[in-house]
């Protein structure tokens, strides 16, 4: 019997004369404990993509990104950092109810993807030291593992990490669009403090910057 595929899946695999296959691929791919060869291209990975539910069922999709190394596994666990974004925790939020999770990991340069569905933790513990910078860091103990044909990965060159993944002090340069006027008065303490720090001319700066890149469209 599958673990994988229900009847939905199964009316699509008739219709289209494909589950023959699809049993195949699932004997021959479908396992839940990363061998060597996955944790390394999970490990040498600079983003993914994570899916969760919230508890009506509605899905969400979110970019995960960090600098290489960011996403670990140790003991058949995957762990990854949640860092500073845009406050909404909509993903976290979601799977602190929801736990059943969906990360797809993408190699574009060698055009290769895994993906990964398990259960998730959040970790608000000391475990959070180990990615500097860090709220807290979720745990993903996994239930299916599988490559997927690469057929369709368009092939992309990276070109620079973003400026904003934190450093080995877990800081981190202050981001354009949280100096924006109609945030002002929303922001976390912590970023108030940030831009106290850091000076009228740097906010200054930021602000040019920030301006620059929504006239470009970018």
């Amino acid at each position: 019997m599958s673990t994988l595929y229900m009847e939905c899946h199964r009316a699509l695999q008739d219709r289209y004369d494909t589950r023959r296959l699809a049993d195949r691929v699932e004997q021959v791919y479908l396992h839940d404990t990363f061998i060597e060869n996955e944790r390394a291209f999970i490990e040498a990975r600079d983003m993914f993509f994570l899916a969760t539910v919230d508890p009506e069922g509605r899905p969400t999709v979110s970019y995960k990104g960090g600098a290489p190394g960011f996403v670990r596994i140790k003991d058949n666990v995957l762990t990854f950092p949640v860092y500073d974004g845009n406050g909404m925790f909509i993903s976290i939020g979601n799977l602190a109810l929801s736990p059943k999770v969906g990360l797809l990991f993408i190699d574009f340069e060698r055009q290769a993807r895994l993906r990964v569905q398990g259960e998730a933790a959040i970790d608000e513990g000391p475990a959070k030291s180990a990615w500097p910078g860090a709220f807290f860091v979720v745990h993903v103990r996994p239930t299916h593992i599988f490559s997927n044909c690469a057929r369709y990965v368009h092939r992309y060159v990276k070109l620079e990490q973003a400026r904003h993944v934190p450093d080995a002090r877990g800081q981190q340069p202050l981001v354009g669009w949280k100096l924006l006027p109609y945030f002002w008065a929303s922001l976390p303490e912590r970023d108030r403090a940030a831009l106290k720090a850091a000076g009228a001319s740097a906010i200054v700066k930021l602000m040019m910057r920030r301006l620059r890149r929504l006239a470009s469209g970018d």
